[in-house]
């Protein structure tokens, strides 16, 4: 009795070791992180216009400010922020954390809208901008999933959401290759993708039932997760009480066969 009671002890002693040494490697792998952030629309609007900040790692809380608020101000919006171009000129975004860590972006804002040749166009491009604080929850929470699943987060790619958004208004039940293709191609995306899309009804917690869904099913969450992915687009539709929604991921060097 006395040997096993030794044995029970040793146990729980290597146990609680094992614990106490684990967790300080999870946390410094964690803080060594670096924040990142980036505009939804790129790094250059028109005055008036709005873009939204992609900050991650996700899941932490985060202060946003402008080194020139008259050029480009910043809003909170729930819980993210926007962009918003006041004047021309160019200003520094500056993201920084609880414990002081920062990250930030240039903007550059023109005084008139641009006449230059205008960037390809697809299909519903006037409602590209639609649902963007869904969009927005959207991608935070597949990187919070990538993360959870030891997969590198991955920041937004302003033409896998135009593509991802134009595919969700037209609002497709399943899957039509050719077209989805075609639009990331017209939207400017030079690779093969991964893409997912769910149908559902209702329009209340769009962003986490879509994501909810692709975690559920096997081939979803499998291509959500996928370790190649270096970009992500997401686009949502609601109509007559329908949500429609979409995640198209990159795949560096990889080939889009409908282009």
């Amino acid at each position: 009795m006395t040997s096993m009671k030794k044995r029970i002890s040793a146990a729980l002693t290597a146990a609680t070791l094992t614990i106490g040494l684990t967790i300080p490697v999870m946390a410094s792998e964690t803080s060594n992180e670096p924040i990142r952030v980036s505009s939804y629309k790129g790094s250059t609007l028109e005055v008036g216009e709005r873009s939204g900040l992609i900050i991650g790692p996700s899941g932490a809380d985060y202060t946003v400010t402008s080194s020139d608020p008259d050029t480009v101000a910043v809003e909170q919006v729930l819980t993210f922020w926007v962009a918003v171009a006041k004047g021309a000129g160019s200003t520094e975004i500056i993201v920084s954390n609880s414990t002081g860590e920062c990250g930030s972006m240039t903007l550059t804002v023109g005084s008139v809208a641009p006449t230059a040749p205008e960037a390809p166009t697809i299909g519903d491009s006037a409602s590209l901008t639609d649902n963007l604080e869904i969009r927005q929850e959207m991608l935070q929470l597949i990187n919070q999933t990538r993360k959870a699943n030891g997969v590198l987060e991955v920041p937004v790619c302003e033409a896998l959401m135009n593509a991802a958004q134009a595919c969700s208004n037209r609002r497709y039940t399943w899957h039509h290759a050719p077209e989805e293709g075609q639009a990331a191609a017209e939207a400017g995306y030079p690779y093969g993708f991964g893409d997912n899309l769910t149908v559902f009804t209702g329009t209340v917690d769009a962003a986490q039932c879509a994501v909810d869904n692709w975690i559920n099913s096997p081939s979803h969450f499998e291509t959500m997760i996928d370790p190649r992915c270096d970009c992500i687009g997401v686009g949502v539709t609601q109509y007559d009480g329908i949500t429609y929604c979409y995640m198209f991921v990159g795949i560096p060097n990889s080939v889009n066969f409908y282009a």
